[in-house]
């Protein structure tokens, strides 16, 4: 049996019931946190190909759709990521480019509230509207952004406010994503950016569970950070900026710089934000996409449809936690809908989870790992061009034949 490692201290079920508490309640991300260009490269999707994708903020399904697979099931149980998705379907089929750029390549949009009411509501489901009609307000500020609310939102305001008390780290900010070139870029991070900003205060919030839970990771995940890093969470994260701001270019790195600037650039945007990548989204691909509110069991036992890729995020590893039999059902699941050659993507804080092994599949009590073969070099290759760069480990996997 899959079966939980240890059994939580006092402090652990604290941490755990604020982050529950918190997701339970919020819109934690507002943007996609996994670099759709490398999960690409895993996939190697076809038109043939239907996905079940975990919907996050939606920006890796539109990534996706742009292939022309099939279908794409976006499925997620955080009502509330679905209703961003909805909004963004909603734009696309309803908004002209400017328009949609302005709400969600800006954050902010002049006339937001006027275009949300006249224009896009009515495409919306009544979970949906429920949950924007009360934050519609989120796309008209404009002394802010969209990319300042959310769970995530609120971490990028606070470093935004943190830059106004440390002008001189903002304005080696600035420069770095102003340079064009990876050598200046190295440059400026290891003479300008990196002296200034990893200072005992940052390394202390980066360590507190309360800042992991607004960022969306779940106290189990921390957990496995600590256990692999000698100097913790914070020198985790710093190992992983690092590596991203001296050895990918920030040109196009546009998950860290809309945190930074609190909007995405033209040139520096999600593909589906881009003009023809929107036209070819408006022209039908974008009616390839199904949201479904449920877990992924929940989804996989309600549909007949076979499913060729699986891309599930990194959420395995809370689960494997805490509701170890939840887990092994979502595999039987998965197993029972897969088509023979399917292909599953998967993220993990941890660069071997140990769940790995101790999953045991059905009445037979087989292994996970009997069941699926594993391409360890290809994840590995495919590791160093990620642009995020903050999970230890990344998982391409294909079902046995």
């Amino acid at each position: 049996m899959l079966a939980i490692k240890t059994t939580p201290t006092l402090a652990d079920r604290i941490d755990q019931q604020v982050f529950n508490a918190i997701y339970s309640r919020a819109l934690v991300y507002n943007t996609c946190w996994e670099d759709p260009a490398v999960d690409r490269l895993a996939l190697n999707l076809t038109p043939d190909d239907t996905l079940l994708v975990i919907t996050s903020a939606g920006c890796n399904v539109l990534d996706y759709a742009l292939t022309a697979p099939k279908r794409i099931h976006a499925v997620d149980a955080n009502p509330r990521q679905n209703a961003l998705l909805e909004l963004k379907l909603a734009g696309i089929r309803r908004l002209d480019h400017a328009d949609f750029f302005a709400v969600f390549g800006h954050g902010y949009h002049p006339e937001f509230s006027d275009l949300y009411r006249d224009v896009l509501r009515t495409e919306l489901s009544p979970a949906a509207l429920a949950f924007w009609d009360r934050r519609a307000v989120w796309f008209g500020n404009p002394n802010g952004s969209f990319y300042f609310h959310g769970l995530s939102g609120i971490v990028a305001r606070l470093f935004h406010g943190y830059l106004k008390v440390r002008p001189r780290l903002a304005a080696s900010v600035r420069e770095l994503l102003e340079t064009s070139t990876l050598d200046d870029q190295r440059h400026v991070y290891d003479t300008r950016v990196q002296p200034l900003i990893w200072t005992p205060s940052v390394n202390w919030t980066l360590s507190r569970q309360l800042t992991m839970s607004l960022l969306g990771v779940p106290h189990p995940q921390r957990k496995e950070v600590q256990a692999q890093h000698a100097q913790g969470v914070a020198g985790f994260v710093r190992e992983a900026i690092e590596y991203v701001f001296r050895q990918l270019p920030i040109s196009t790195n546009y998950f860290w710089s809309v945190y930074l600037r609190g909007r995405y650039t033209e040139s520096c945007c999600p593909e589906y934000l881009k003009p023809d990548n929107f036209a070819a989204l408006k022209a039908g691909l974008v009616d390839r996409i199904v949201p479904h509110t449920a877990t992924v069991t929940e989804f996989l036992r309600s549909t007949d449809e076979s499913i060729s890729r699986f891309v599930l995020l990194d959420h395995m590893d809370w689960m494997s936690s805490y509701h170890p039999d939840a887990l092994e059902e979502e595999w039987l699941a998965i197993l029972a809908r897969a088509t023979v050659n399917a292909r599953i993507i998967f993220r993990s804080a941890h660069a071997a989870p140990t769940y790995l092994e101790r999953i045991e599949i059905g009445a037979s009590r087989s292994r996970l790992r009997e069941r699926l073969e594993f391409h360890p070099a290809l994840a590995r290759e495919l590791s160093l061009l990620d642009r995020v760069h903050t999970y230890a480990g990344f998982h391409i996997a294909d079902m046995r034949t």
